[in-house]
């Protein structure tokens, strides 16, 4: 029910837009050890998009998500309300799904917004991040303790 929603509740040249941006992001990433290339791309209730891209490091631990860069390039812009994500990447037999780590981050911003997982052939399907992450911890938890 909640993708129905979401699916109408971006107009499609946006969800358009947003597939394309993914994709483009993705040409950006910098995975000499995984060689997995994944692009994000952010969309402001505002209407900005923030691309992100994964970048690793040798020391593994060190490296970051595409989701993540994304989000952290648009904080650092002073945007913090968010409608949407794309998540785009070389993965032909699933849909591209956010790590534990990323969902843990988007969930900071909220819960219902729209997370679009894609496959290259263009398909995607969409969640909200309460979907991706049910019954998470977020910033009124930590106001229980307090």
């Amino acid at each position: 029910m909640a993708q129905q929603h979401l699916a109408r509740a971006l107009k499609p040249e946006h969800i358009q837009q947003l597939l394309l941006s993914c994709l483009e992001a993705k040409k950006s990433a910098y995975c000499p050890y995984s060689h997995f290339p994944v692009g994000a791309a952010l969309l402001t209730r505002e209407g900005r998009i923030f691309l992100g891209c994964n970048v690793e490091n040798a020391c593994y631990p060190l490296g970051i998500c595409a989701e993540r860069t994304a989000i952290q390039k648009a904080i650092s812009e002073g945007y913090k309300d968010f409608k949407a994500i794309a998540i785009a990447s070389d993965l032909q037999d699933d849909f591209i799904s956010p790590c534990g780590a990323c969902r843990q981050v988007m969930r900071e911003f909220g819960t219902d917004w729209a997370v679009y997982m894609t496959k290259p052939d263009g398909t995607y399907v969409v969640n909200t991040v309460e979907e991706l992450l049910p019954a998470s911890f977020g910033p009124k938890d930590l106001q229980k303790f307090q």
